[in-house]
């Protein structure tokens, strides 16, 4: 099975650090949270990259 990154959205605090580092995966739905895309594979080192800048600490790896 292919991890995926997950946002703990109770966590987070919407402060666009991940979709300024990975548009590609990370985006704001119509109501107002970030919604993680479907992908095949995801760019490992750009949603790594956001994991580390989260301020709130709300994004990690799900197998």
């Amino acid at each position: 099975m292919v991890e995926h990154p997950v946002v703990e959205l109770s966590d987070c605090i919407l402060c666009g650090v991940c979709e300024a580092v990975c548009p590609e995966v990370f985006q704001l739905n119509d109501a107002g949270y970030v919604e993680v895309a479907e992908m095949e594979d995801y760019p490992e080192d750009k949603v790594n990259e956001a994991i580390k800048n989260c301020p709130a600490d709300c994004i990690h790896w799900e197998a």
